[in-house]
Parts: structure tokens; sequence; C-alpha cells
């Protein structure tokens, strides 16, 4: 496995260690587990941005957030986004069901 290292400020690690302990984890899987579920976040606003411009479609917005569609539409309706699905949308999701 890769080694990453990255500097952290005082209450960074203070906060870290907090929660690796809180969990009974050690450093290096709560960071694993950090990032893991940090990046999904990052990736799925990216996709809520995208989407909500209109600059993404309902697959491509799936496609950013590392999801199915099926999962995209929940995370959408969590996060009350409007499902407006186009003649468009529908073909394009046709395409990357076809792509699967």
């Amino acid at each position: 496995m890769p080694s990453v290292s990255a500097r952290l400020p005082a209450e960074e690690k203070d906060e870290l260690d907090a929660v690796a302990d809180l969990l009974d984890e050690d450093r290096s899987t709560t960071i694993r587990k950090a990032l893991r579920e940090g990046l999904a976040e990052l990736r799925t606003r990216e996709a809520v941005a995208r989407y909500q411009s209109g600059d993404a479609s309902v697959g491509e917005a799936a496609r950013l957030a590392d999801v199915t569609v099926a999962e995209w539409i929940e995370t959408a309706a969590e996060r009350n986004l409007t499902l407006g699905v186009s003649a468009a949308d529908l073909a394009d999701d046709a395409r990357t069901a076809q792509d699967l």
C-alpha cells in the first residue's frame, strides 16, 4: 500500500486522535476512513453543484458522484434537488446503462 504524508495543524491532529479513540481505531485506520468518506462527500458535492447549474444530467451527476443513477436520485431527493429529467437526460441515462 503506498504511503502518503500530510502536515496537520495541532488542533486537527488532536481531533484526529480524539476520533480514533472514539472509534477505538488506530490513527492510520481513522485517516483512511475519513479520507474515503470525505472524498465521497466531495464528489457528491461537486455532482450536486454541476447538476444544479445544469452542467450535468442525471446520468453525468451519478458518474461524478460515483454512484448508480438510482443512488443519485436518492441523493437528489435527500438534498431536495429538483429532478428535471429531459429527453436528452433519458437518452444519456440509456447510454450510461448500456456502458455498464
